[in-house]
């Protein structure tokens, strides 16, 4: 029998093993000293309840349905009977037909006047159903950019069969706010942002465009049909946005600019480079500006590395390595680094090429190798600038891997990238440039080697028997054993993929005296990873090894982080 209608939430969600006892007590309690606040807000500010546990709660309670939007069919037609505008300010969205009532999810199913305003508006039965305020605002931005993006897409089809466009009226048309061309490049950016894509990248063929973005690690074409004879005018007014020289068509290019989207400021990197049929450009989405940084721990970082990591950035000086092939993770790995060192009482100086996310209360320095900012003039530079904790982006050169390492014998905690594929070869690379064993074995702290793996979707995985001798060699087996894999086709929730999401692995050398005395002798990488192994480093291989027996990710996903001939 479901609940009387009067019971306090805060007992519904007691009674659901959502929360315990003492936990409503001391939110009560917090409530009470926190003037006019719902006790539903201050159980989400205090992290003892998600959203979704809210909101089912509140359905028991208010005797409303709970629809999950991130799970359920989605009729386009069903959404386009509210305009966006109206489903942005009063928070709603349509989302399925049933004889010719209008099922529409709400996070306010009291407010009865929303429902006779849609009412009258599109002259159906209006059903309102419970969703978290979360999910309408990512179902809002998702499709109805879809649908912008489309109309953009057939405004510019219908600009191209009425008229002959000549390049310099292409070139033209996107300095007016409401051309197609404006519209198109801004829902792009909008729509690659809400689908969290890591990068857009526009590429120019014999007879298309073609369009596509970075999604947990992969490139997926999005089904955009832009005319050839467009091609020119998108490129041109990203590059006024990117405040580049739109006149050069010759040579690489780079910009950024930013953008409010859903009320957060996103910052773009834009990269030109001409090709065949036209530039090929590159829109980066950096982390956004307004967005703290991350703690290690939400990167994926397991307890066990953690406490070897701890040890690394506990020390006064030296210099701690994050190393791993391009897109790895290893600049968010040193934001968060930087995250957990920022106190009141250190001065952060960072070198970056370019800055990827501003920290509030971290001094932040732009590499202009035009100007004559190199990594190594900058690092001289930053020394005089009584630091404690130095991070420079990247060491490319002998130069400035010798300054950094200077910087950490003479009392500095230096952090900085490398691209090498396991932590103990990063040893061998920094000989190879030029530093001498003995200075490196004195500096280097720690050193952290990281992939991302694509997680599976929980919805929809499926279990199989791993019975390949050379799979099972894989994840150290000799006998069959079960594990799970994506289900072809996915489900709604992980966008038909089969994953969601992507974590971090970690491999971790802490820099023991018998570790340093292996690099003043000239020892190899493999002597040092024995070593290292000895001491309880956890290689990559053993870390993903273990997710897959897990069931989070799968064999594939094992090759491409850690095969190896």
């Amino acid at each position: 029998m479901a609940p009387p209608k009067n019971l306090p939430i805060g007992e519904i969600l007691r009674e659901n093993g959502f929360i315990t006892k003492e936990q409503l007590e001391d939110a009560l309690m917090k409530q009470k000293q926190s003037e006019g606040k719902m006790l539903g807000d201050v159980l989400l500010e205090m992290g003892l309840v998600s959203e979704t546990q809210l909101a089912q709660a509140l359905s028991i309670r208010l005797k409303v349905p709970f629809v999950d939007l991130s799970t359920t069919q989605i009729n386009r037609e069903a959404v386009m009977k509210i305009p966006e505008e109206k489903a942005k300010e009063k928070l709603v969205l349509a989302y399925a037909i049933n004889n010719n009532r209008l099922m529409v999810a709400t996070n306010d199913p009291i407010n009865f006047y929303i429902f006779e305003e849609l009412k009258v508006q599109t002259g159906m039965e209006i059903i309102p159903q419970l969703s978290t305020k979360t999910a309408i605002e990512e179902a809002i931005g998702k499709f109805y950019s879809q649908q912008n993006v489309d109309k953009a897409v057939n405004e510019l089809g219908d600009t191209a069969q009425g008229e002959q466009v000549s390049a310099a009226d292409a070139e033209s048309v996107e300095r007016v706010d409401n051309a197609p061309i404006v519209k198109l490049v801004n829902m792009m950016a909008e729509t690659a942002f809400r689908l969290k894509a890591t990068d857009i990248h526009i590429e120019a063929f014999k007879t298309r465009t073609r369009i596509r973005f970075r999604m947990d690690g992969e490139l997926v074409e999005q089904d955009m049909k832009v005319p050839i004879a467009f091609h020119n005018s998108i490129i041109t007014r990203i590059k006024i946005l990117g405040g580049m020289n739109i006149a050069e068509k010759r040579i690489p290019l780079d910009g950024r600019y930013s953008m409010i989207i859903d009320g957060i400021q996103q910052d773009f990197r834009v990269s030109t480079i001409p090709c065949v049929w036209g530039e090929k450009c590159v829109i980066r989405l950096l982390s956004s500006a307004d967005e703290k940084a991350r703690k290690i721990t939400d990167l994926g970082m397991t307890d066990y590395n953690y406490e070897m990591y701890k040890q690394i950035i506990r020390c006064p000086n030296g210099v701690m390595l994050v190393t791993g092939p391009t897109g790895s993770g290893k600049s968010t790995t040193l934001y968060a680094t930087l995250g957990e060192l920022s106190q009141p009482n250190v001065n952060i100086v960072t070198v970056e090429d370019p800055v990827e996310k501003r920290i509030d209360g971290v001094n932040q320095c732009q590499i202009n190798d035009k100007a004559g900012m190199t990594f190594a003039a900058a690092l001289r530079s930053i020394l005089r600038q009584d630091p404690d904790i130095i991070m420079v982006g990247e060491i490319r050169d002998g130069e400035t891997a010798d300054i950094a390492i200077r910087a950490a014998i003479t009392g500095h905690f230096v952090l900085s990238t490398l691209h090498t594929n396991d932590a103990a070869s990063t040893i061998v690379r920094l000989v190879d440039m030029g530093v001498a064993p003995y200075m490196v074995a004195s500096s280097v702290v720690g050193i952290i080697a990281q992939r991302l793996v694509k997680l599976l979707c929980n919805e929809c995985k499926e279990k199989y028997t791993l019975t390949d001798e050379a799979d099972l060699r894989l994840v150290n087996k000799t006998e069959p054993v079960d594990i799970y894999r994506p289900r072809k086709g996915g489900c709604k929730a992980c966008r038909n993929t089969g994953h969601s999401g992507r974590t971090a692995i970690h491999e971790i050398i802490v820099t023991s005296n018998d570790i340093k005395e292996l690099i003043s002798a000239g020892a190899t990488a493999e002597e040092i990873g024995e070593q290292a192994k000895k001491n309880g480093t956890r290689l990559l291989r053993d870390n993903v090894t273990e997710m897959v027996l897990a069931g989070r990710t799968t064999m594939d996903e094992l090759v491409k982080a850690t095969y190896t001939v």
